[in-house]
């Protein structure tokens, strides 16, 4: 693994890279307040063992990026889509295979409607399809959305983390167990590398989409693999389903009893799928 900050028109993004920078590249991008730990180390060298040269990053106002006030975020949906290329650009790679988690799958749908000819293939996790009304889809589930209205104190490291261990345990599937104390000392990582998650709540502001992406997925041609867990209680499976509804000869990957999460059980099964939709993109230019 290699360290990259990449700075470029006011920006700082923190970037980390596995495996051999001549084989095909893959860009992760992570979720709302999730800096790019979310992507487990050993699920990007698994990638990067299938002959694939991953990258993974910080988004604005996570991990070691740039950071805004509170409440006074300096960037916009399209700034965050923008900063897929800036990454891609500050590695010198002109195009890549591109995998998003939940908010990062919005990005990426983003990301392939402003520049095809730069995202290879899109993989979608857990996420939403951009630019549709989703009005008429199942709400989140109602024990999450009771304590999304609970405001957690982010300055303050024991309540944030308490939060956001119980954040994940109503995210988690149904398959696996919920593991407590590996949760909670991930987040512990993750909150002190960060130097809190104050600034991260700004990234409300990334779901608000504007009039460009309204109804345009049927533009997307890119190989496009959805992945959704059948016990989302975020985005249901519905949303994942709409997704690959809306995007000719899109793959749709539904994980058994899988929840809002990438779950180390769920690893193997995931990135095997990730690797395919890659395959998919070299088969057509055969």
């Amino acid at each position: 693994m290699s360290e990259l900050a990449i700075r470029t028109d006011g920006v700082e993004l923190t970037t980390q890279s596995f495996g051999n920078p001549t084989q095909p590249p893959l860009l992760l991008i992570m979720g709302g307040m999730a800096s790019m730990l979310w992507w487990p180390q050993e699920f990007c060298q698994r990638l990067a063992d299938r002959g694939l040269f991953v990258i993974r990053y910080d988004q604005r106002d996570t991990g070691l990026s740039t950071k805004y006030p509170p409440g006074q975020p300096g960037y916009t949906f399209d700034d965050a889509v923008d900063d897929v290329f800036r990454v891609l650009d500050g590695y010198g790679i002109l195009n890549a295979h591109v995998v998003g988690f939940s908010l990062g799958g919005m990005v990426g749908q983003g990301a392939a409607l402003k520049h095809p000819e730069r995202v290879l293939s899109l993989t979608a996790i857990s996420t939403s399809p951009l630019g549709m009304d989703t009005s008429g889809l199942p709400s989140s589930g109602e024990a999450w959305m009771e304590h999304m209205s609970v405001e957690a104190n982010w300055a303050d490291r024991a309540d944030a983390v308490a939060y956001l261990v119980e954040d994940a345990r109503l995210t988690a599937g149904t398959t696996h167990p919920f593991d407590e104390a590996r949760t909670r000392a991930f987040l512990e990582r993750d909150f002190d590398r960060s130097g809190g998650y104050l600034s991260a709540t700004n990234h409300s502001i990334l779901f608000e989409i504007g009039e460009t992406w309204q109804g345009r997925l049927n533009e997307m041609k890119v190989p496009l693999l959805v992945v959704h867990g059948r016990a989302d209680p975020v985005f249901p499976l519905a949303y994942g389903e709409a997704l690959a509804r809306a995007v000719t000869d899109a793959s749709l990957l539904k994980i058994e009893g899988g929840g809002h999460e990438l779950h180390h059980g769920d690893w193997e099964e995931i990135i095997s799928a990730i690797d395919d939709n890659v395959g998919r993109w070299h088969l057509r230019c055969r």
